[in-house]
């Protein structure tokens, strides 16, 4: 005799013995940012404290359909959520229930969006946008240091693991260096977290062409600060096995339409500032464009909004100083047949 086959549970059996189950609140937190960096702060009616936006997942609800709700309910903005910044992990509270708060930027929202901002469910009665530091000073200590772990995350493209608040040893984002430093020197770091901690930095590669009177070719971007010009180049597709010399060929076929291999390169420019991804690029030499070759320049509408050529002593106006700076390095190394030079922030490096 065949053993009896036990029934299959409904599908509401199921739901109910699944929310019946202990399990953590999930929260989700927006880091609403304007055009100027800053950030707002919530005062609400049934709190003391200051509050970031943000609410108690409800339902069935994902963190990013939770968060787009709360947006709408509390401030009357109907925004996209953007990426994951933090995940925070709180232990049992008052509640009785762990917590784990997803933390999503948003934004920059435009001028006419801030504007916008209202209070439709009279659950806040102010905001506020406060500079960076402001937020963090005037947050509870509950708040702020997910602020602070989630804006270190913005800044380096990576994401911040919290417990209770703190960067936990392995945290993408949101360890202090210092910190990150001793427990590395401590070996405190199994393989993966040594990974996941160590600082990270954004590759580049830009091709240097002058026209016959010794004009340097200039692009001006479509994004980001559109009043500065750049060399033609951009970000290496390392991800897809791309090399820094295939990278410069792309990028100046995308942006200017000439397929042209890249010369010898010229210097290796470094540049940090605190906080942020450190840049390495690949700076490489174009050689000169005569005027057919200059009449071929095709631009892409959706990367670069004009080209042009500009005496080395016009570039003080035009382009960033580091810039400035790797460009005459590179200049004199064409001239001189000298090189790749060794550049931090378009500084050659004594050795």
């Amino acid at each position: 005799m065949e053993p009896a086959v036990p029934d299959r549970p409904s599908p509401d059996a199921v739901r109910a013995y699944y929310a019946a189950q202990p399990a953590p609140l999930v929260a989700a937190t927006g880091i609403v940012l304007d055009t100027d960096g800053r950030v707002l702060v919530l005062t609400t009616s049934y709190k003391t404290d200051l509050e970031l936006p943000g609410g108690t997942v409800e339902g069935t609800e994902t963190p990013e359909e939770g968060l787009a709700r709360e947006l709408k309910e509390e401030l009357d903005l109907s925004l996209p959520v953007g990426r994951l910044l933090a995940v925070d992990s709180r232990p049992p509270g008052e509640l009785g229930r762990s917590l784990v708060v997803h933390v999503h930027l948003v934004g920059p929202l435009r001028p006419e969006e801030a504007a916008s901002i209202s209070f439709p469910d009279g659950e806040i009665v102010e905001a506020r946008w406060l500079s960076a530091e402001e937020a963090c000073a005037a947050l509870p200590a509950r708040i702020a240091p997910r602020l602070r772990a989630a804006l270190a995350a913005l800044d380096t493209g990576s994401l911040a693991h919290l417990v209770d608040g703190v960067p936990q040893p392995g945290s993408p984002a949101g360890l202090d260096p210092a910190d990150r430093t001793a427990l590395e020197h401590a070996g405190a770091f199994d393989a993966a977290g040594h990974r996941a901690s160590r600082p990270k930095a954004t590759t580049a590669a830009s091709v240097l062409f002058t026209d016959v009177g010794g004009g340097i070719l200039l692009v001006r971007p479509a994004y980001g600060n559109t009043r500065r010009w750049q060399l033609p180049g951009g970000g290496i597709d390392s991800d897809l096995g791309e090399t820094p010399r295939e990278a410069a060929r792309r990028e100046v076929l995308e942006e200017i339409g000439l397929d042209l291999a890249p010369g010898r390169l010229l210097a290796v420019d470094w540049t940090h500032k605190p906080g942020r991804l450190a840049r390495v690029r690949f700076l490489y030499d174009g050689g000169v464009l005569d005027a057919p070759a200059l009449a071929r320049i095709r631009l892409d509408p959706a990367e670069l909004l004009a080209w042009r050529t500009a005496a080395p002593g016009e570039l003080r106006d035009l382009v960033k100083p580091s810039l400035r700076r790797s460009v005459k390095a590179a200049l004199a190394a064409r001239r001189a047949g000298t090189g790749p030079l060794e550049l931090h922030a378009g500084r050659p490096v004594e050795e």
